[in-house]
């Protein structure tokens, strides 16, 4: 098993910290990410170096960006004679990915904020093209949105954003019981596997983001209603969607051949 985190600092709760520590979590978190040689693993939020530290053992360097400069001085100590870290004090909403990626590939690991889960996941997704892969812990209920299918109850905005631009997969769940604080729910590990761009097919991502925002906006309403404000009865149609069918209904590929559709001026809300 690997070892317990290398030091100890207070949560904050005013950065939603809670340190994973349970032992067996962390090994099953570390044999999913199975780092390779020559690879650049980035961690986000490394918090008391619970991953951190079982990574780098194997890989032996690893880019971490932390927002706590509190924990910056402790990881850095920490981290002699194990690897080479290297820590970003940014705000991860902040960091260019693609930048920092440097024409090579990054695999992203990391504890993510319960607050912050979803801008984190979309601010990735921004740089999908410089992501190989993403390994990420959230809340459980989180991870069921993003993986949820049609006909499902948590079948939603997040699922299609997500799986139009990532094949997402659930991992393990993870009791509250393997963290310091224990939150008050259960968590989740989650793979994210950008799609290649020539299968995704969207063409406007901003309009694809404007029909699932107004077609889940009014879960109970049919689509004919939901977008009478983006778009026709007869371009969805022509979608191939049935005008009377609800947003849990449809397909992800559904919403992108309707978002990829010829439009003109936006319909109006009579």
């Amino acid at each position: 098993m690997t070892a317990s985190p290398a030091f100890h600092a207070p949560a904050k709760k005013s950065l939603g910290q809670h340190f994973l520590h349970d032992r067996r979590t962390i090994d099953d978190i570390v044999l999913a990410v199975d780092p390779r040689p020559g690879e650049m693993l980035v961690e986000i939020g490394p918090g008391q170096g619970a991953i951190t530290f079982p990574l780098l053992r194997r890989h032996g360097a690893l880019t971490a960006i932390e927002f706590d400069r509190d924990l910056i001085a402790p990881l850095t100590e920490a981290a002699r004679g194990i690897g080479a870290l290297t820590i970003l004090h940014r705000d991860v909403l902040a960091v260019d990915f693609t930048e920092l990626a440097a024409g090579r590939q990054l695999r992203l690991v990391g504890n993510l904020p319960y607050n912050l889960s979803s801008p984190i996941l979309f601010h990735a997704l921004g740089h999908a093209a410089a992501i190989t892969d993403m390994h990420f812990m959230l809340q459980k209920e989180v991870v069921d949105r993003m993986a949820a299918g049609p006909g499902s109850k948590v079948y939603g905005r997040l699922s299609v954003m997500l799986q139009a631009y990532c094949e997402v997969t659930p991992l393990l769940v993870v009791p509250p019981g393997a963290f310091r604080p224990p939150p008050k729910v259960d968590s989740a590990v989650v793979r994210m596997v950008p799609k290649d761009p020539a299968r995704i097919g969207v063409r406007d991502p901003g309009r694809l983001q404007a029909v699932v925002r107004a077609a889940f906006g009014q879960r109970r309403k049919t689509l004919r209603n939901a977008l009478s404000g983006v778009c026709t009865t007869e371009m969805i149609e022509a979608a191939g969607i049935g005008p009377d069918a609800r947003a849990e209904q449809v397909q992800v590929a559904d919403f992108i051949t309707l978002a990829n559709l010829p439009w003109g001026d936006p319909v109006q809300q009579p």
